[in-house]
């Protein structure tokens, strides 16, 4: 039946029902309208109809009649300008895949009240995911549109970029409005559709695959087996472990291998196409958990056997420290499996290129790594296989692997044609890569005083179907297990080991989110036996400048865990319900792999453009290029541009990850920055037109088990001090988070990823649940238990800065340190209130927890 419906008063007439959120996107081509779950839970799909706020990816088409649709396209003149302002202004900004979302909801609530209280406006966001921000920022930019609204006038906006600057990040208008490009809003003439036919199985055999009838269907452009693969069958981070597709007579690893590629003409054809797939397997028993894969006639699920990797990290005597301390205590402690749950589902686009060669573009966390992945599959070298970023809707860790790419990228090379391959929401939360859970035991040793006399552990990981990069977060989170204290026995075993379960890799944290969780628990517990606060059992041991970690390593004179103690302590102090606790996290990869920024800088057409190859993931990245380039130069801001991400016109700045972009490419674009400055001798950018400045840093840094008696095992560490308040209803009412930073390239930003890093540890700690039945995922992106706009309680973010790091302007990453104490804190907090000890996550017997 034909609709006939306004959409940004515009009449529209459609003759045949569908999905309007396919309608607005794929007809009418309006990009701010994000397909985030196609679940109805996330809220990026938000549009108004009749001036409410509807998620358009549960309507369809002939429901809309005489209905009027307004997206962020349709928005006025004035209007756009004011939300552009407002968000920017806030720092509300991030990834912005839910932004045109949130935009919306705005207008509908700044049309009926335009005077709103901070709880109206959490309240008209409650439907509406952001896991970036942590709500507070997109909360006051409604705030500020709503005076901005009132008034009439928009502010001028702030025109110093030097570092310090509290300025809006570079891509705020683009995010706002819905004009920015994300891999998913990509149409290219002739594209197919792609996608993967998975396995039946966690652990199967499989006997035969059969396509000739999905090949026969109209529309199907090819059906892709792992016969068809050119060369290498396996990818993989680090360790090529992981199939590309599973080839008849092998054994499948988990339920979201792929047997079979299809590309079609048309997305329903391909689904049509996919369901003719057919595959014969013999089944067989999965291992379900790290103590199945360890026990004796377990199968073996990779050639090296089941255990992924170990590690073991030791200094001092603390098994002697240990037996001769008067007080010890001990626990074991469990945390889950996390899905990183990023706004925008993993999407990638491939196009054949020059002679024999792909272009991919894609949201992830390294071109390049993309690129070292897919070069061997394809046979091809590195300079045919040219990979660019879109704009990258969060990450966390979890766009590291390839999940997409390699299957965009091969069906292109083998169609000659161009191809999008895309996860549905449930093939994301199955396929890539989580938080590893972990079992540990711990035990620590202090004197009378409280004084810390020694640390042993012991932490068993599961690794789940692949090794991504289980083995470096297994290495963190020994490595990071004894704290950022000033103590000399310390002993660690850790076992990753592989199961039939989805991976684990990277995630905020990067395994150090979960041995904080024990050590910090088990610090309270001491400080409670011995009759002493939390706050100054942390004060006496705290590591400060000159002394000496667990690790071996002397810190520098940028240490400033005293500092982030002392910021918390009247606030702790004061409340009777508030749980502490500290962390420490490297920036940079460290440990004696080589981790090295690049940036190249060229003038062109009258601008100083700068070229990197780290991906920015929401981070805000650019702006801070920016920054250190206009404080290098002096440069005007409008005088610098920021390229776009690929392997083609971007040196290799490594992968977004480990805290490193901000201090290892900010110094490398400091350096570049400087070499221009140098050359330039008064002359103006016309006159320096095609000249080019190439500077790159190497973080050097000490192997772990280096026979040096002090290694540097990282380049630069951040600490931090969290504080969480119960109210006397049991839920939280205050997080204070204290961060030492170094030097804040943008305070703004800073405190951005402050309160995104604590909302998203909240979840963790109290509400998200990654539940797994034979292996098998059985949640939906609308029962992770992510937290809403209106569970959030008043989070305040406490920047400490302190000079003692020399590059990159003192910067030290914030991205990852933000979410590591806050589980810690807040099972503090609960033991404050009702006197239980809780050892898993997420925290049972809470107002939180699910019954």
């Amino acid at each position: 039946m034909a609709a006939t419906f306004t959409v940004n008063g515009k009449t529209v007439t459609v003759e045949h029902n569908c999905k309007l959120m396919r309608y607005l996107r794929d007809t009418l081509r309006l990009t701010s309208v994000k397909d985030g779950c196609s679940e109805g839970a996330c809220g990026t799909c938000t549009i108004l109809i009749d001036g409410k706020p509807v998620k358009a990816c549960v309507q369809q088409t002939d429901r809309m009649n005489g209905k009027s649709i307004l997206t962020v396209e349709g928005l006025s003149d004035f209007e756009k300008e004011v939300y552009v302002y407002a968000f920017g202004a806030a720092g509300a900004v991030q990834c912005g895949f839910c932004i045109p979302g949130m935009v919306l909801c705005a207008k509908s609530l700044l049309d009926t009240n335009s005077d709103p209280t901070e709880a109206e406006i959490a309240h008209a966001l409650r439907n509406n995911i952001c896991r970036c921000t942590g709500y507070v920022k997109i909360i006051k930019a409604v705030q500020i549109a709503a005076a901005v609204l009132r008034a009439g006038v928009i502010p001028e906006a702030e025109t110093d970029w030097r570092v310090g600057a509290r300025v809006a990040r570079l891509d705020v208008r683009e995010k706002v409005l819905g004009t920015g490009i994300y891999t998913d809003d990509m149409q290219l003439p002739g594209m197919l559709y792609g996608s993967a036919v998975r396995s039946k199985y966690p652990r199967a055999r499989v006997l035969a695959i059969r396509t000739e009838k999905a090949k026969a269907l109209p529309g199907v452009a090819c059906v892709l087996t792992a016969e068809d693969i050119p060369c290498l069958t396996k990818v993989g981070h680090l360790k090529r472990d992981w199939d590309v597709m599973i080839g008849v007579g092998r054994i499948t690893h988990y339920l979201g291998d792929a047997i079979a590629l299809v590309a079609a003409e048309t997305p329903e054809i391909l689904e049509q196409a996919k369901a003719l797939v057919e595959a014969d397997y013999q089944e067989l028993e999965p291992v379900r958990s790290a103590y199945e894969a360890m026990e004796e006639g377990t199968p073996q699920l990779h050639p090296g056997g089941n255990l992924l990797a170990q590690r073991h990290v030791r200094r001092g005597n603390a098994d002697e420290a240990i037996r001769h301390a008067p007080h010890v205590i001990s626990g074991h402690f469990s945390t889950p499996f996390t899905e990183h749950a990023f706004l925008e589902p993993e999407c990638a686009v491939a196009e054949p290129w020059g002679d024999g060669g792909v272009q991919i573009y894609c949201s992830d966390q390294s071109v390049y790594d993309t690129q070292h992945e897919i070069c061997p599959m394809l046979g091809l070298q590195p300079e045919q296989v040219r990979v660019e970023n879109r704009l990258v809707g969060g990450g966390f860790g979890g766009k590291e692997d390839v999940v997409v790419q390699h299957h965009a990228a091969l069906i292109a090379y083998l169609t000659k044609r161009p191809v999008k391959v895309k996860l549905t929401r449930a093939e994301s939360i199955l396929i890539h890569p989580k938080r590893h859970p972990m079992d540990m035991d711990f035990t620590l040793a202090c004197d009378n005083d409280g004084t810390i006399l020694g640390v042993k552990a012991q932490v068993i990981a599961d690794t789940g179907a692949y090794a991504s990069l289980g083995g470096p977060v297994l290495e963190r989170a020994c490595t990071h297990a004894a704290g950022p204290y000033n103590y000399q026995n310390f002993e660690i075993d850790g076992r990753a080991y592989y199961t039939n379960n989805p991976p684990a890799g990277a995630f905020r944290g990067f395994g150090v989110t979960q041995t904080c969780f024990a050590i910090e628990t088990l610090l309270n517990r001491m400080a409670h036996k011995l009759g002493i606060s939390p706050w100054e059992i942390r004060y006496r041991n705290a590591i400060r400048p000159g002394q000496t970690l667990p690790n071996g390593q002397i810190v520098d004179e940028s240490t400033g865990l005293v500092e982030t103690l002392q910021a918390v302590k009247d606030v702790y102090e004061s409340a009777p319900y508030a749980g502490i606790a500290c962390a420490m996290k490297n920036a940079g990869v460290g440990v004696g792999i080589p981790d090295t920024g690049r940036v190249r800088l060229a003038v062109e057409d009258g601008k100083l453009v700068i070229h990197s190859g780290a991906s920015c993931i929401g981070q805000g990245l650019g702006t801070v290029l920016v920054q250190v380039a206009v404080e290098t130069t002096g440069l005007a801001r409008e005088d610098i541009r920021y390229a776009p991400v690929n392997t083609f016109a971007a040196p290799d700045s490594g992968t977004t990850s480990g805290s490193r972009q901000t201090l290892i490419t900010g110094e490398a674009c400091r350096r570049a920055a400087a070499l221009f400055q140098a050359a330039r001798a008064g002359r103006s950018l016309a006159e320096m037109e095609g000249e080019e400045f190439y500077a790159e840093y190497l973080a050097k840094t000490d192997p772990l088990g280096s026979d040096k008696p002090n290694p540097v095992s990282h380049v630069a560490y951040g600490y931090a001090t969290q504080v969480a308040i119960l109210g006397e209803d049991g839920k939280l009412q205050r997080i204070v988070a204290a961060h030492d930073v170094g030097r804040a390239i943008n305070p703004l930003s800073v405190e951005g990823q402050i309160e995104g890093g604590v909302v998203m540890s909240m979840g963790y700690a109290l509400t998200e649940r990654y539940p797994l039945d034979n292996c098998k995922p059985t949640a939906r992106f609308g029962t992770l238990g992510l937290f809403k706009a209106n569970a959030v309680p008043k989070i305040e973010a406490v920047i400490v800065e302190k000079a003692g790091v020399e590059q990159g302007y003192g910067a030290i990453g914030i991205g990852e340190i933000t979410s590591i104490p806050t589980a810690p804190a807040i099972a503090e907090a609960y033991y404050r209130f009702d006197g239980k000890e809780r050892n898993r996550l997420p925290l049972a017997d809470t107002p939180y927890a699910k019954a």
